[in-house]
């Protein structure tokens, strides 16, 4: 079970509502431990829940003064404290010792976590990090048969995987449910291996939906205060009817153990996912095409948006579904395929769950105007890529400067200024060259060698061109002003900056 870190100050408030919910649990009623139907659930399922061994070969390396370094155990290993103990408290074989002859040899780690089984041919379902980077992968069924399993495939981004393995004797298998249907409050039931106890039952509610802490670009947790502790991780969460409703991921604690905020990759998703990996041993996730942010309140105030919703297009890919399709940067997404759209994470999730090649409806709105464009989904390539930012000493501003706007140093591009700031021949526009430190630019991070291409979605090639647009702004009442902003490579970005 991966611990997340969040909001670590207020995990202590905790203690204190503690001492006050064990005093006032002396006077709750009976009913509220939960409804009757728990252990029929429990008692149904509990053959469909397995334990995940793995094991992984180290390489331990001498650290300083000749101490074993201690090896690097997957997340949420039961051994992780045994290891600190031995590793930083005593010297194992060969303490003192500087390589050589004397170095320790590779050694072999274990792992536990758990999953559950989907189809009685043996497939299995369990989180990415409980597997990641095993030698050898071992199922355990609930009589503790223990059987080695082979890796089907792997989503890091959901951070599920499924495996295989042949069954001596007929299985029990467990189904999906709606997780869409889930209402908060209602009782839910993990099964896992916490501590590698094995096959713990523990129950509670659903305290949140469509929860997101930032762990992935998908993120849309349901969040349970079902006990959920380290080795739990890839188990089941079902409903009341003994469906499926989520797979147990993460929790946040300040020690490894519950707290109450746990949290599970609901249904609707981990089905998606299953179904590719079984299918094509990868994912095959929809592409739009497009770089997309926030519409904050300014950029609404700016574009006439009310209220602000969507994800604003930043930038098309030339090469991507959406150039076609006629979608150009400062669209405003606000619904696809019937979805609406309330923000960047709605369409990056509703987009990569759309089938690949599928033509779907993308509602956008563009100078104050509702358009609808059809697009022809592509496929998302999982090719991770990586922008380095590289800070260089920037030279001092030019002394002349052109013109002085919205407490930015603006100039004409040149030769010169393109080769001061490596700015490409393709990006057209009014280069800065120098930001009022105490200004809204600088809030919004503009900084020297920045290109504005456009001002209220009008094109600009001088520091009077956007002079002239601000102060129109100002006549119209305008609090705001919209600016696409490109940076030296050509990657674009909306800005919103106060006019008053």
């Amino acid at each position: 079970m991966t611990a997340a870190t969040i909001a670590p100050t207020r995990l202590r408030l905790g203690l204190a509502a503690l001492a006050v919910g064990a005093f006032s649990a002396l006077g709750t009623p009976a009913y509220a431990r939960g409804p009757d139907g728990i252990a029929d659930v429990a008692e149904k399922v509990i053959d469909a829940v397995v334990n995940i061994s793995t094991s992984q070969t180290v390489e331990a390396k001498g650290g300083g003064g000749g101490s074993n370094a201690m090896p690097q155990l997957p997340p949420g290993s039961p051994f992780e404290e045994f290891f600190d103990d031995f590793f930083k408290n005593r010297k194992g074989p060969g303490g003192g010792s500087k390589g050589g002859e004397n170095s320790p040899a590779p050694r072999k780690t274990n792992s536990l976590g758990s999953g559950f089984i989907i189809d009685t041919s043996g497939v299995v379902v369990t989180n990415n990090h409980v597997i990641a980077d095993a030698d050898e992968i071992n199922v355990i069924l609930n009589d503790g048969t223990k059987i080695k399993a082979e890796l089907v495939g792997v989503d890091k981004k959901t951070d599920l995987a499924v495996l295989k393995f042949k069954p001596s004797k007929p299985l029990v298998s467990v189904k999906f449910g709606d997780s869409d249907k889930l209402r908060l409050g209602d009782w839910v039931v993990a099964i896992g291996n916490p501590f590698s106890l094995g096959g713990t039952v523990t129950a509670g509610i659903v305290s949140a939906k469509n929860r997101d802490i930032s762990s992935g670009p998908y993120d849309s947790y349901i969040q349970t205060d079902a006990s959920i502790n380290r080795g739990n991780s890839g188990g089941p969460l079902f409903n009341l009817d003994g469906d499926v409703i989520g797979v147990n991921t993460l929790i946040i604690s300040p020690s490894g153990g519950s707290i109450g905020i746990g949290f599970a990759v609901p249904s609707k998703t981990v089905a998606g996912v299953v179904d590719q990996l079984r299918q094509f041993g990868e994912l095959r996730r929809g592409w739009l095409g497009v770089r997309i942010q926030s519409v904050t309140d300014e950029i609404a105030e700016s574009l006439n948006i009310k209220p602000p919703r969507g994800a604003l297009v930043a930038g098309v890919d030339d090469k991507g579904p959406a150039k076609p399709a006629g979608i150009e940067p400062g669209d405003v997404v606000v619904k696809f395929d019937g979805k609406d759209v309330k923000d960047p994470k709605d369409l990056s999730r509703v987009v990569a769950d759309t089938a690949v090649g599928k033509e779907v409806d993308v509602v956008i709105i563009r100078k104050s105007q509702e358009e609808t464009k059809k697009v022809t989904l592509g496929r998302l390539q999982d090719a991770d890529k990586v922008q380095a930012a590289v800070k260089t000493d920037e030279p001092p501003p030019e002394k002349t400067v052109t013109q002085k706007a919205l407490g930015l140093d603006l100039a004409a591009l040149s030769k010169d200024l393109r080769a001061r700031y490596k700015i490409k021949d393709s990006v057209k526009g009014v280069v800065v060259t120098n930001v009022d430190a105490n200004s809204d630019a600088a809030e919004k991070r503009l900084s020297a060698g920045d290109v504005i291409v456009e001002v209220a979605q009008e094109a600009v090639s001088s520091g009077a061109d956007i002079q002239k647009r601000v102060d129109q702004l100002k006549k119209d009442g305008k609090k705001s002003v919209l600016l696409l902003v490109s940076n030296a490579d050509g990657e674009l970005r909306f800005v919103a900056l106060s006019v008053q």
